[in-house]
């Protein structure tokens, strides 16, 4: 009786140890465990833990029949949180909030612009960096939905995981009129991201996010409102990399220091629960041109 109660515990032993062995383990063909991965790319498993991405780049205008320009360079920053939900029907889920920065420079002197000469209109204009408060998930992720389980989107080769979007945006122009469905005037534009991560930070389930994510990052849109461009043909292109911080200290100075000066609320997040509308370059120009109306009258 003694060999088979050993024998028992010995068994129950091997099982709960497997057990802790499988959950060091994110598995990526499990809804769950994919959505949870993607969660430690785009933020972290903790709730509200703030998340940092830091990347730079160029910006060339695109003209039919002449040469691509570099207009600017620039340096970019996005801080981040996200919450745990959980429903009856969808499982597991989570939902993001963010607000991103990206600021303009001058590419022979690397200094942040206020003004620009334009090189197609000859006119001196203001600068609109980005600066959009919220940029946060319009629909939160789950591991079920109508359309089935949750697939993680990426491909593992060689121990990288690797992950493509491409985001098609077709806006209605918050600067146009009322008549837009006859005259155009919306705004399309092209979002393409590329992240890779190592396979083993991403499905370590004892981190709650992984560190060593790379993104590269590219934009293809028409001319930005504060160029004043009006219907001129053309495009702007924006590419660019960077990665995931440890923290905020770790942005580059020049981030640093122009967000302590003149936006000092991209030290952190929004509200987990912020609802508030997001912003893009268009809005925030058109509250600039608002406000600065309503001072003339």
């Amino acid at each position: 009786m003694q060999i088979v109660k050993n024998s028992i515990l010995v068994g129950l032993a091997l099982l709960l140890g497997f057990g802790i062995t499988a959950q060091k383990k994110l598995d990526l063909n499990n809804p769950e465990h994919a959505v949870k991965a993607m969660r430690k790319v785009q933020s972290s498993l903790k709730d509200g833990e703030e998340i940092v991405y830091w990347w730079e780049g160029n910006v060339y205008s695109r003209i039919p029949g002449e040469k691509d320009r570099l207009l600017f360079t620039y340096q970019a920053m996005n801080i981040r949180a996200t919450k745990t939900l959980q429903d009856k029907e969808r499982g597991y889920g989570f939902q993001m909030v963010s607000r991103e920065l990206l600021l303009y420079l001058d590419p022979k002197t690397g200094e942040v612009l206020d003004t620009w000469q334009n090189p197609f209109t000859g006119e001196e204009v203001k600068v609109i960096h980005v600066n959009n408060d919220p940029v946060n998930s319009r629909y939160p992720t789950f591991a079920k939905s109508s359309r089935g389980d949750y697939r993680f989107p990426g491909k593992v080769v060689g121990g990288t995981v690797f992950l493509n979007f491409e985001i098609p945006l077709f806006y209605t122009n918050p600067l146009g009129g009322d008549y837009q469905e006859y005259v155009g005037g919306t705004y399309p534009a092209m979002e393409l991201f590329f992240f890779s991560v190592s396979e083993e930070e991403l499905c370590n389930a004892k981190k709650n996010t992984a560190d060593d994510v790379v993104i590269n990052w590219a934009r293809i849109s028409k001319w930005l409102p504060w160029m004043k461009m009006n219907d001129r043909v053309g495009q702007l292109i924006f590419s660019g990399s960077g990665k995931k911080l440890e923290n905020w200290d770790k942005l580059p100075e020049i981030l640093k220091k122009t967000i302590k000066e003149e936006y000092p609320i991209y030290v952190s997040a929004p509200s987990l629960d912020d609802q508030r509308p997001n912003q893009t370059s268009w809005t925030v120009f058109k509250e600039y041109i608002d406000q600065k109306r309503s001072q003339k009258k």
